[in-house]
Protein backbone atom coordinates (compact mmCIF):
# COMPACT_ATOMS: atom_id res chain seq x y z
CA UNK A 1 0.00 0.00 0.00
CA UNK A 2 3.02 2.48 0.84
CA UNK A 3 4.33 2.09 -2.79
CA UNK A 4 0.84 3.59 -4.04
CA UNK A 5 1.13 6.93 -2.02
CA UNK A 6 3.79 8.62 -4.56
CA UNK A 7 1.72 7.68 -7.65
CA UNK A 8 -0.99 8.92 -5.60
CA UNK A 9 0.20 11.81 -4.34
CA UNK A 10 0.97 13.14 -8.34
CA UNK A 11 -2.35 12.29 -9.33
CA UNK A 12 -3.88 14.74 -6.27
CA UNK A 13 -1.38 17.62 -7.56
CA UNK A 14 -2.64 16.60 -11.35
CA UNK A 15 -6.35 16.84 -9.84
CA UNK A 16 -5.70 20.14 -8.26
CA UNK A 17 -3.58 21.43 -10.93
CA UNK A 18 -7.11 21.90 -12.71
CA UNK A 19 -8.97 23.61 -10.24
CA UNK A 20 -5.75 26.26 -9.83
CA UNK A 21 -6.28 26.54 -13.71
CA UNK A 22 -10.26 28.04 -12.49
CA UNK A 23 -8.81 29.53 -9.76
CA UNK A 24 -6.10 31.72 -11.84
CA UNK A 25 -8.73 32.96 -13.93
CA UNK A 26 -8.93 37.01 -13.10
CA UNK A 27 -5.60 37.33 -11.51
CA UNK A 28 -3.37 36.09 -14.60
CA UNK A 29 -3.92 35.22 -18.37
CA UNK A 30 -3.32 32.28 -19.88
CA UNK A 31 -0.17 32.55 -22.28
CA UNK A 32 1.50 34.92 -19.00
CA UNK A 33 0.79 31.93 -16.70
CA UNK A 34 1.58 29.43 -19.01
CA UNK A 35 4.96 30.75 -19.97
CA UNK A 36 5.86 32.28 -16.43
CA UNK A 37 4.99 28.44 -15.00
CA UNK A 38 7.57 26.72 -17.46
CA UNK A 39 10.21 29.90 -17.46
CA UNK A 40 10.32 29.46 -13.58
CA UNK A 41 10.66 25.65 -13.83
CA UNK A 42 13.62 25.93 -16.73
CA UNK A 43 15.40 28.53 -13.90
CA UNK A 44 14.93 26.25 -10.82
CA UNK A 45 16.17 23.05 -12.82
CA UNK A 46 18.91 24.42 -14.47
CA UNK A 47 21.72 24.13 -11.88
CA UNK A 48 20.88 20.44 -12.03
CA UNK A 49 19.80 19.40 -15.29
CA UNK A 50 22.15 21.38 -17.55
CA UNK A 51 25.22 19.73 -16.71
CA UNK A 52 23.78 16.43 -17.42
CA UNK A 53 22.44 17.80 -20.85
CA UNK A 54 25.58 18.95 -21.43
CA UNK A 55 27.31 15.70 -20.92
CA UNK A 56 24.59 13.66 -23.15
CA UNK A 57 24.70 16.55 -25.83
CA UNK A 58 26.25 14.22 -28.52
CA UNK A 59 22.73 11.90 -27.71
CA UNK A 60 21.02 14.78 -27.41
CA UNK A 61 21.66 16.97 -30.63
CA UNK A 62 20.79 14.25 -33.28
CA UNK A 63 17.27 13.80 -31.73
CA UNK A 64 16.73 17.39 -31.16
CA UNK A 65 13.53 18.22 -33.40
CA UNK A 66 11.81 15.31 -31.74
CA UNK A 67 12.69 17.06 -28.23
CA UNK A 68 11.33 20.50 -29.72
CA UNK A 69 7.74 18.43 -30.68
CA UNK A 70 7.67 17.24 -27.16
CA UNK A 71 7.84 20.55 -25.82
CA UNK A 72 5.47 22.15 -27.84
CA UNK A 73 3.11 19.26 -27.43
CA UNK A 74 3.05 18.22 -24.05
CA UNK A 75 3.59 21.61 -22.23
CA UNK A 76 2.91 24.83 -24.59
CA UNK A 77 0.31 23.66 -26.33
CA UNK A 78 -1.31 21.30 -23.45
CA UNK A 79 -1.07 24.37 -20.76
CA UNK A 80 -1.70 26.82 -22.77
CA UNK A 81 -5.24 25.58 -23.97
CA UNK A 82 -6.17 24.10 -20.62
CA UNK A 83 -5.44 27.82 -19.10
CA UNK A 84 -7.30 29.09 -21.80
CA UNK A 85 -10.28 26.49 -21.37
CA UNK A 86 -10.31 27.31 -17.31
CA UNK A 87 -11.77 30.55 -18.85
CA UNK A 88 -14.85 29.35 -20.42
CA UNK A 89 -15.89 25.97 -18.91
CA UNK A 90 -15.83 24.11 -15.30
CA UNK A 91 -12.79 22.42 -13.25
CA UNK A 92 -15.56 19.63 -13.31
CA UNK A 93 -15.88 19.58 -17.01
CA UNK A 94 -11.95 19.48 -17.58
CA UNK A 95 -11.30 17.27 -15.14
CA UNK A 96 -13.80 14.47 -16.88
CA UNK A 97 -12.60 15.67 -20.44
CA UNK A 98 -9.18 14.81 -19.16
CA UNK A 99 -10.00 11.36 -18.19
CA UNK A 100 -10.13 10.06 -21.67
CA UNK A 101 -6.47 10.50 -22.13
CA UNK A 102 -5.39 6.88 -21.52
CA UNK A 103 -8.03 5.78 -24.30
CA UNK A 104 -7.30 8.94 -26.77
CA UNK A 105 -3.53 7.40 -26.37
CA UNK A 106 -4.94 3.56 -26.54
CA UNK A 107 -6.53 4.65 -30.08
CA UNK A 108 -3.52 6.90 -31.23
CA UNK A 109 -1.34 3.89 -30.31
CA UNK A 110 -3.50 1.43 -32.87
CA UNK A 111 -3.07 4.24 -35.32
CA UNK A 112 0.37 5.44 -35.47
CA UNK A 113 1.91 2.55 -34.06
CA UNK A 114 0.12 -0.13 -35.10
CA UNK A 115 -0.64 -1.67 -31.85
CA UNK A 116 -3.12 -4.27 -31.66
CA UNK A 117 -6.80 -3.37 -32.25
CA UNK A 118 -9.03 -4.89 -29.20
CA UNK A 119 -12.21 -5.29 -28.45
CA UNK A 120 -12.00 -3.55 -25.23
CA UNK A 121 -10.63 -0.37 -26.93
CA UNK A 122 -13.26 -0.32 -29.67
CA UNK A 123 -16.07 -0.74 -27.05
CA UNK A 124 -14.64 1.34 -24.54
CA UNK A 125 -13.89 4.25 -27.16
CA UNK A 126 -18.31 4.58 -28.10
CA UNK A 127 -18.85 4.18 -23.84
CA UNK A 128 -16.04 7.22 -23.44
CA UNK A 129 -17.00 9.34 -26.44
CA UNK A 130 -21.13 8.68 -25.01
CA UNK A 131 -19.96 10.06 -21.56
CA UNK A 132 -18.27 12.93 -22.78
CA UNK A 133 -21.33 13.63 -25.20
CA UNK A 134 -23.20 13.76 -22.14
CA UNK A 135 -21.02 16.25 -20.29
CA UNK A 136 -20.84 18.84 -22.80
CA UNK A 137 -24.10 18.66 -23.18
CA UNK A 138 -25.15 18.94 -19.98
CA UNK A 139 -26.88 15.82 -19.80
CA UNK A 140 -28.85 16.47 -22.92
CA UNK A 141 -28.36 15.45 -26.50
CA UNK A 142 -30.63 17.24 -27.88
CA UNK A 143 -28.97 20.29 -25.97
CA UNK A 144 -25.78 19.52 -27.75
CA UNK A 145 -27.91 19.34 -30.61
CA UNK A 146 -28.77 22.75 -30.49
CA UNK A 147 -26.06 24.88 -28.59
CA UNK A 148 -22.86 22.57 -29.90
CA UNK A 149 -19.95 21.74 -27.93
CA UNK A 150 -18.98 24.92 -25.58
CA UNK A 151 -15.39 26.94 -26.52
CA UNK A 152 -14.01 25.40 -23.06
CA UNK A 153 -14.74 21.94 -23.56
CA UNK A 154 -13.78 22.10 -26.87
CA UNK A 155 -10.30 23.52 -26.01
CA UNK A 156 -10.12 21.52 -23.03
CA UNK A 157 -10.23 18.21 -25.59
CA UNK A 158 -8.04 19.48 -28.27
CA UNK A 159 -5.09 20.05 -24.69
CA UNK A 160 -5.77 16.32 -23.98
CA UNK A 161 -5.21 15.22 -27.38
CA UNK A 162 -2.26 17.05 -27.93
CA UNK A 163 -1.15 15.19 -24.62
CA UNK A 164 -2.19 12.19 -26.20
CA UNK A 165 -0.15 12.66 -29.27
CA UNK A 166 2.75 13.68 -27.10
CA UNK A 167 2.49 10.14 -25.19
CA UNK A 168 2.34 8.14 -27.93
CA UNK A 169 5.25 9.83 -29.66
CA UNK A 170 7.17 9.85 -26.62
CA UNK A 171 7.03 6.17 -27.06
CA UNK A 172 7.65 5.96 -30.84
CA UNK A 173 10.59 7.58 -30.66
CA UNK A 174 12.45 6.07 -27.58
CA UNK A 175 14.71 8.85 -26.71
CA UNK A 176 18.01 8.54 -24.96
CA UNK A 177 17.86 11.03 -22.38
CA UNK A 178 17.64 10.38 -18.37
CA UNK A 179 14.92 11.78 -17.30
CA UNK A 180 15.99 14.66 -16.03
CA UNK A 181 18.09 15.74 -19.10
CA UNK A 182 15.22 15.25 -21.01
CA UNK A 183 12.28 16.98 -19.17
CA UNK A 184 14.88 19.76 -18.85
CA UNK A 185 15.18 20.30 -22.69
CA UNK A 186 11.16 19.69 -23.06
CA UNK A 187 10.88 22.63 -20.52
CA UNK A 188 13.33 25.06 -22.84
CA UNK A 189 11.36 24.59 -26.23
CA UNK A 190 8.66 25.12 -24.68
CA UNK A 191 9.69 28.43 -22.94
CA UNK A 192 11.06 29.36 -26.51
CA UNK A 193 7.98 28.66 -28.00
CA UNK A 194 5.88 30.65 -25.41
CA UNK A 195 8.05 33.15 -25.56
CA UNK A 196 6.67 34.80 -28.13
CA UNK A 197 2.78 34.84 -26.83
CA UNK A 198 3.67 36.10 -23.84
CA UNK A 199 5.71 39.31 -25.12
CA UNK A 200 2.19 40.29 -27.23
CA UNK A 201 -0.17 39.19 -24.67
CA UNK A 202 -1.64 40.63 -21.54
CA UNK A 203 -0.13 41.18 -18.59
CA UNK A 204 -1.35 41.06 -15.13
CA UNK A 205 2.19 40.88 -13.44
CA UNK A 206 3.04 38.92 -10.64
CA UNK A 207 1.03 39.74 -7.38
CA UNK A 208 0.26 38.08 -4.18
CA UNK A 209 -3.35 37.48 -5.95
CA UNK A 210 -1.57 35.21 -8.71
CA UNK A 211 1.23 34.32 -6.78
CA UNK A 212 0.26 31.16 -5.17
CA UNK A 213 -1.55 29.82 -8.66
CA UNK A 214 1.89 30.27 -10.55
CA UNK A 215 3.66 28.51 -7.38
CA UNK A 216 1.73 25.72 -7.41
CA UNK A 217 1.87 25.06 -11.05
CA UNK A 218 5.79 25.85 -11.05
CA UNK A 219 6.94 23.68 -8.29
CA UNK A 220 4.45 21.06 -7.72
CA UNK A 221 2.80 20.55 -11.48
CA UNK A 222 5.84 21.50 -12.88
CA UNK A 223 8.81 19.76 -10.96
CA UNK A 224 7.78 17.44 -8.31
CA UNK A 225 4.52 15.32 -9.68
CA UNK A 226 7.05 14.29 -12.89
CA UNK A 227 9.44 12.85 -10.76
CA UNK A 228 7.19 11.54 -7.77
CA UNK A 229 4.98 9.85 -10.94
CA UNK A 230 8.47 8.46 -12.39
CA UNK A 231 9.74 6.67 -9.10
CA UNK A 232 5.98 5.96 -8.07
CA UNK A 233 6.11 3.75 -11.66
CA UNK A 234 9.24 2.38 -11.10
CA UNK A 235 8.00 0.81 -7.76
CA UNK A 236 4.46 -0.19 -8.69
CA UNK A 237 4.96 -0.93 -12.26
CA UNK A 238 2.81 1.36 -15.34
CA UNK A 239 -0.12 -0.78 -15.43
CA UNK A 240 -1.53 -0.36 -11.87
CA UNK A 241 0.04 3.35 -11.89
CA UNK A 242 -3.01 4.03 -14.85
CA UNK A 243 -5.53 2.75 -12.34
CA UNK A 244 -4.50 5.42 -10.13
CA UNK A 245 -4.31 8.05 -12.87
CA UNK A 246 -7.84 7.33 -14.03
CA UNK A 247 -8.68 8.57 -10.67
CA UNK A 248 -8.06 12.14 -11.56
CA UNK A 249 -11.67 13.34 -13.07
CA UNK A 250 -12.76 12.25 -9.37
CA UNK A 251 -10.54 14.06 -7.32
CA UNK A 252 -10.91 17.01 -9.67
CA UNK A 253 -14.93 16.44 -9.38
CA UNK A 254 -14.61 16.92 -5.94
CA UNK A 255 -12.14 19.36 -5.06
CA UNK A 256 -14.35 21.16 -7.68
CA UNK A 257 -17.53 20.93 -5.49
CA UNK A 258 -15.93 21.34 -2.05
CA UNK A 259 -13.25 23.82 -3.04
CA UNK A 260 -14.86 25.72 -5.75
CA UNK A 261 -18.71 25.54 -5.01
CA UNK A 262 -19.33 23.62 -8.36
CA UNK A 263 -22.39 21.90 -8.93
CA UNK A 264 -22.09 17.97 -9.16
CA UNK A 265 -24.92 17.61 -11.36
CA UNK A 266 -26.18 13.98 -12.16
CA UNK A 267 -25.19 14.06 -16.08
CA UNK A 268 -21.29 14.50 -14.27
CA UNK A 269 -21.54 11.46 -12.34
CA UNK A 270 -22.79 8.97 -15.53
CA UNK A 271 -20.85 10.94 -17.96
CA UNK A 272 -17.84 10.26 -15.65
CA UNK A 273 -18.90 6.92 -15.11
CA UNK A 274 -19.20 6.10 -18.56
CA UNK A 275 -15.34 7.18 -19.28
CA UNK A 276 -13.89 5.33 -16.73
CA UNK A 277 -15.79 2.11 -17.44
CA UNK A 278 -14.95 3.12 -21.13
CA UNK A 279 -11.16 3.42 -19.93
CA UNK A 280 -11.24 0.16 -17.98
CA UNK A 281 -12.47 -1.72 -20.79
CA UNK A 282 -9.67 -0.32 -23.84
CA UNK A 283 -7.27 -1.12 -20.72
CA UNK A 284 -8.72 -4.81 -19.61
CA UNK A 285 -10.41 -6.36 -22.47
CA UNK A 286 -7.89 -7.76 -24.91
CA UNK A 287 -9.38 -10.12 -27.51
CA UNK A 288 -7.84 -9.05 -30.84
CA UNK A 289 -9.85 -7.39 -33.70
CA UNK A 290 -6.82 -6.63 -35.39
CA UNK A 291 -3.18 -7.77 -34.75
CA UNK A 292 -0.19 -5.47 -34.02
CA UNK A 293 2.64 -4.97 -36.26
CA UNK A 294 5.47 -5.67 -33.82
CA UNK A 295 5.63 -5.81 -30.26
CA UNK A 296 6.43 -2.24 -28.17
CA UNK A 297 6.33 -1.17 -24.71
CA UNK A 298 3.72 -0.37 -22.77
CA UNK A 299 2.57 3.16 -22.66
CA UNK A 300 1.20 3.72 -19.09
CA UNK A 301 4.08 4.74 -17.87
CA UNK A 302 4.37 7.91 -20.06
CA UNK A 303 1.03 9.04 -19.01
CA UNK A 304 1.44 12.03 -17.10
CA UNK A 305 5.19 12.59 -17.38
CA UNK A 306 4.89 16.70 -17.59
CA UNK A 307 1.67 17.63 -16.73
Amino acid sequence: MFNFILPLTAVLIWSANVIVNKLAVGHIFPAEIAFLRWFAAWLMLTPFALPALWRERRAFLPHLPQYATLGVLGMAIYQGLAYSAAHYTSATNMGIILALLPLATLTLAVIVLGDALTAGALAGGLLSIGGVLLVVGHGSLLHLADHGIGIGDAMMFAAMLAYAIYCVLLRKWQLPLAPLPSLYAQILFAVVVLLPFYLFSQKAGVSMDNLPQLAFATLLVSIAAPFIWMIGVARIGPRRATVVINLVPIFSALIAAFGLGEHLAGYHLVGGALILAGVALGEHWHLPIRKAREPMPALSDELGSVR
